[in-house]
């Protein structure tokens, strides 16, 4: 799967796993329903709304089986269009947004804004079949910043955002008719045109995106610039991954791509969701197709199992080294990054994170260990989530990044190829 045009696709989390599919549907693996007898050596993936599960069932289920797991989420710091966001000032048409996560507010200004999700419809003979649709709009948005003119001390004391006032996205000029229109419903009346002819829109889950495309930067165009680089460069790292790998003799090799990280996982398809027990569970359809006479609980399973949990990491900034713990600061292009947090906002322990190391050392790909400064508060991940309701050791690791959060962010090619060279050896 080309990484640009997959960073150029997945402008949602609905997107990002309608790209998947779509790679794993090309590459023989089928899609299920949870509770189907499952074959051995075969490769099958599970959808619950903006996340999906991909896994490789073993040739052989008996009593060496493990499962060796690498966890990513599909979502990303953005605005959404709220529920009733019409709004209209200074002869402009505006919409107001809802903060999503934890976005570098300042990167979101004087952008060229996509807009893009999914609309929940019933067709023209109004039946209570509720259909979705995803839909990319054709028209850009943006959210200008004052001019230094009316904001004299911007350059000196920092931009001040206010979300609940600066976020609004101007999105058309208002004319006599839209503005003394229902504007309530003016949004919502101009997604219905994306829908077939005569239905109606019940709902929409729509968000801002950059609509910049990816490009390579640096001298030696060393560098990846993107939009959604978090978490959107593990998701291709694990999907190139497994489908890559061949089925192995006794372990079931599984790829989660979670929704909701950006917001605590909490949720139906979220990592502390049920989603990827309910898949493992479903293993034991395969151990009983088999008749397997071990009685190996799943808990017995993953305790002996390992899981990758997959996300960015912070780079040493060139302009701000006093931000990193000195002997602990990953550099761009220097290799895949171990996460360690005493306070456990990382899964990484001491056996999983020996593990890791054994990994890399066989696979010759060079690895760097990062902490945060003690004086400043750590970030997590899913690792944490999953390691504890599961039971499942649990490393985080990452590639390092510039400008996480915001709009648009940087990495390093050779980290990005050395993180699909180490999903490929944890699968191999």
């Amino acid at each position: 799967m080309d990484f640009f045009e997959f960073l150029n696709t997945a402008v949602t989390p609905y997107h990002t796993v309608d790209a998947l599919k779509s790679f794993f549907e090309a590459n023989s693996f089928t899609e299920i329903e949870l509770g189907v007898n499952l074959e051995p050596a075969k490769a099958y993936f599970v959808c619950r709304e903006a996340s999906v599960i991909a896994f490789r069932t073993p040739k052989a289920w008996n009593e060496l089986s493990r499962f060796r797991i690498a966890l990513a989420h599909t979502d990303f710091p953005t605005l959404k269009i709220s529920p009733n966001p019409d709004v209209v000032n200074a002869g402009i048409c505006t919409l107001h947004t809802e903060v999503y996560g934890s976005p570098l507010y300042t990167s979101w200004l004087d952008r060229d804004l996509g807009y893009a999700g999914a609309l929940a419809y019933v067709d023209a003979d109004e039946s209570n079949t509720l259909k979705t649709k995803l839909f990319r709009g054709d028209k850009l948005f943006r959210i200008p910043q004052l001019a230094v003119h009316l904001n004299r001390g911007v350059n000196q004391d920092g931009l001040k955002v206010n979300p609940q006032i600066d976020f609004n996205a101007l999105w058309s000029g208002a004319s006599e008719g839209n503005a003394s229109e229902n504007r309530k419903n003016f949004f919502a009346k101009a997604l219905e045109k994306e829908l077939p002819a005569g239905a109606r829109l019940i709902d929409f889950d729509v968000q801002l995106f950059d609509a910049q495309p990816a490009n390579r930067g640096g001298f030696n165009d060393e560098w990846i610039y993107s939009g959604r680089l978090d978490n959107l460069s593990s998701c291709h790292a694990i999907a190139e991954a497994i489908v890559g790998a061949k089925s192995a003799e006794n372990d079931c090799l599984v790829a989660c791509f979670f929704n909701n990280e950006e917001v605590g996982s909490i949720t139906r398809e979220g990592a502390a969701s049920n989603f990827l027990k309910s898949v493992l569970d479903s293993s034991t359809s395969l151990r009983s197709a088999q008749n397997d006479e071990s009685h190996s609980s799943l808990a017995s399973r993953l305790s002996s199992s390992i899981a990758l949990s997959i996300d960015m990491a912070h780079a040493e900034h060139p302009n701000h080294v006093e931000k990193h713990e000195p002997n602990h600061a990953p550099l761009l292009g220097k290799g895949i990054v171990l996460k360690i947090n005493s306070q456990k906002r990382y899964a990484s322990d001491l056996m999983s994170s020996a593990q890791l190391r054994l990994l890399c050392e066989k696979a010759k790909i060079p690895l760097q260990v990062f902490i945060m400064r003690n004086d400043m508060p750590c970030g997590s991940t899913v690792g944490p989530t999953v390691s504890a309701s599961l039971g499942i050791p649990t490393v985080d690791i990452g590639e390092p990044m510039l400008s996480m959060h915001s709009i648009r962010e940087m990495m390093a090619t050779s980290d990005h190829d050395d993180m699909i060279k180490l999903v490929k050896a944890l699968y191999r």
